[in-house]
């Protein structure tokens, strides 16, 4: 007879190595596991966790304490009903259409080319530290209207609310410096939003401080706490599916050769980098009464953390899951970027990641001006780097040779 594994534990260090491995025996021996550790049930099928993201019955409460904290107050994915559709409507226009391509589309060209430029003359670049993290938080500080020398500021910010969402084992200096983070950034932004309200620009600042849907603005704790959760959520996706892609890519050359043919594959590519290797691992729900599951009933109350990386590889919905594939046929990549998306890195439903199209502008230019300028990308030692990281998850270092022929 063959035995059953024991349960996994995602904070072990094990897990942190190769989670798939332990997403594996969830999806097929515990499909609803209560986590002592975290006090939490664990979802990895897709249909069990496409339920948490679409059913109203899955409120958003838990970020009450997982976010509220160190966005200091209050923001789009705790809401719900009219509050979160009028604060939707308020901010989501600046995320798509012409607002998007005509108004910052500018801004993401400027600073990918910026950070390249950087590097150009270099034989090597360490791809995370020196562009995937740093494009898209300059972005964001740029399209905000705000000084680009503070540039590095915001990244310190950003590194330290992204690592308090991520802190699953409750570390207080953890979560002690993202507090700081949240109330540092929001002394840096109330003068200036009062002086946006005063003079408003064309930037997406002043238009936060002046958008006006069914009689209701946003306040100045609105307005900041938006600004904290675009940098930690907008940032981290971007930031590491630039990483992942590139990474991925490169591990199958027969790939990155098409790639580099054909540039509209860049979308598929990254649809397919966002279900096989999501950023974001893990997201969290709290029903708001006892639901019943494919593994069994999660009580009303009850944290549960929907296994984003775990439900992507569900041989149930996918077929070979675990390999990477940019022709694979059953993942749609015209509604890779929408609430139809096929698989669950950007949320599914009602909270549907607000800022997809913006993150894939930004990939799309990132990729395509790396192309570009270096078209014969390789490994620097010849081997793909792992990945690291629990709730959010990607490469640490790409150590990349930028040219044919470097030693």
């Amino acid at each position: 007879m063959t035995s059953i594994p024991q349960p996994p534990d995602i904070l072990s260090p094990e897990f942190a190595i190769d989670p798939y491995s332990a997403y594996r025996v969830l999806r097929e021996h515990y499909p609803l596991l209560h986590h002592k550790g975290t006090d939490s049930y664990l979802l990895s099928r897709y249909e069990d966790v496409e339920r948490a993201f679409r059913e109203p019955v899955f409120t958003s409460d838990n970020y009450s304490w997982q976010l509220e904290p160190v966005h200091g107050g209050r923001t789009l994915p705790q809401m719900s009903g009219r509050e979160h559709a009028v604060r939707r409507a308020l901010v989501a226009p600046a995320f798509r259409g012409r607002e998007l391509r005509e108004t910052f589309l500018p801004l993401i060209e400027r600073n990918a080319r910026e950070l390249i430029d950087a590097f150009r003359g270099a034989e090597e670049v360490d791809l995370v530290a020196q562009f995937a993290t740093r494009l898209p938080i300059n972005v964001i500080v740029d399209m905000l209207g705000l000084d680009r020398a503070d540039h590095d500021r915001f990244h310190g910010w950003y590194t330290a609310v992204v690592a308090f969402i991520s802190n699953l084992a409750q570390d207080p200096g953890i979560a002690a410096a993202g507090r700081q983070a949240g109330d540092e950034l929001a002394a840096y932004l109330h003068p200036i939003i009062r002086e946006r309200r005063a003079a408003p620009g064309n930037d997406l600042l002043s238009r936060l401080c002046t958008a006006e849907v069914e009689g209701v603005r946003m306040t100045d704790q609105d307005i900041t706490s938006f600004v904290s959760l675009l940098l930690s959520a907008g940032g981290e996706t971007s930031d590491k599916a630039i990483a992942l892609l590139v990474r991925n890519l490169l591990a199958h050359p027969d790939q990155w050769a098409a790639v580099r043919a054909d540039r509209s594959l860049i979308p598929v590519a990254f649809a397919e980098t966002l279900r096989h290797t999501p950023p974001v691992q893990m997201i969290m729900r709290q029903p708001a009464e006892d639901v019943r599951l494919s593994g069994g009933t999660v009580p009303a109350g009850a944290t549960v953390v929907c296994l984003i990386g775990a439900a992507n590889r569900d041989p149930r919905q996918y077929f070979e899951p675990d390999a990477f594939d940019v022709f694979r046929t059953d993942l749609n990549p015209d509604s890779a970027f929408s609430a139809a998306a096929q698989h669950i890195a950007f949320g599914l439903g009602r909270h549907f990641c607000v800022g997809a199209l913006l993150a894939r502008a930004e990939v799309e230019t990132g990729i395509n001006q790396l192309l570009d300028a270096f078209p014969d990308l390789r490994f620097a030692d010849g081997t793909a780097p792992g990945d690291a990281g629990v709730f959010t998850r990607g490469p640490q270092q790409l150590r990349l040779r930028l040219r044919a022929g470097a030693p």
